[in-house]
């Protein structure tokens, strides 16, 4: 028989809490990203500013995705996961965003290289979301609607796109905290349209109409790293002084002391104090 489901079995607490993760993501993954890019940085503080700016935006989406799986429930099944396909899912998230982030903070926006890095890490995204349910066992056969799971993947790529254009475009503090909201939109729409194509055919129905005690602790238990890791790249953006100012603009240049044949080489501001010679005889 087929089950009902619902993803707000403990109310808007789920759907909330997965999407402020989503926008923490972003959001570390924007301002990690823009400082990566400011003029005179070194290449290896670029690429740590560039990896913890792709941990961030992984962790976030992976993160929101299964904080919103916790409301997940199939009236007549207890719902169980998969430790390996969870993890790995884990990793794909990471590895994608990463590519794309490299990938935009390299070579910039152009649009070959945005459209190409967009869809590399949309799909990822998208193959992130389906090997986490892959990896979810709900006593029965999970079938999926073609449309809900096309649209699921271009909200994906669209999104994917969208982050990467504002993270080596948008300037500010005020700016990519705007962009994150959006964001954490957009990758939440993503997982709830992907979500509504979803059907469950029960083999055998139990008296179970809610996730156990046993499922919570073990999502809990896989969210906490991924949550560490947001808190962590939070502390470090936050005692980066350019980025809680949002100076985020290109450092000025010096200007060359301008020549001057009346003071010797120097301008005003910088020529010597003249030295008075006396002749004192032999």
């Amino acid at each position: 028989m087929t089950a009902t489901l619902t993803d707000f079995h403990y109310g808007a607490v789920t759907p909330v809490i997965s999407y402020l993760m989503a926008c923490m993501g972003s959001a570390l993954g924007l301002r990690c990203t823009v400082r990566s890019m400011r003029r005179g940085v070194q290449q290896s503080r670029r690429i740590g500013w560039l990896s913890l700016g792709a941990v961030s935006l992984g962790c976030g989406i992976w993160t929101m995705h299964f904080i919103a799986m916790i409301g997940f429930s199939v009236n007549g099944a207890v719902v169980q996961y998969d430790t390996r396909l969870t993890l790995l899912s884990l990793a794909v998230a990471i590895v994608v965003v990463a590519i794309g982030v490299f990938l935009v903070g390299y070579r910039g926006a152009h649009p070959a290289v945005l459209g190409t890095a967009g869809l590399i890490t949309g799909l990822g995204v998208a193959a992130m979301h389906y090997i986490g349910m892959a990896a979810m066992d709900a006593g029965g056969t999970i079938r999926y609607d073609t449309v809900a799971v096309v649209l699921s993947v271009l909200i994906a790529v669209v999104a994917a796109t969208a982050a990467l254009w504002a993270a080596v475009s948008v300037r500010g503090l005020w700016a990519s905290l705007g962009a994150s909201l959006v964001m954490g939109v957009a990758v939440t729409g993503m997982h709830y349209m992907g979500m509504a194509g979803v059907s469950v055919h029960l083999e055998h129905a139990t008296t179970s109409s809610q996730s156990s005690v046993g499922l919570m602790s073990f999502l809990l238990a896989m969210v906490a790293g991924p949550v560490a890791v947001l808190v962590l790249a939070a502390v470090i953006v936050m005692f980066d002084p350019e980025m809680v100012l949002g100076n985020d603009e290109q450092p000025r240049r010096v200007r060359p002391a301008t020549s001057d044949f009346t003071t010797g080489g120097y301008t005003p501001e910088q020529s010597p104090s003249p030295v008075s010679h006396r002749y004192e005889g032999p």
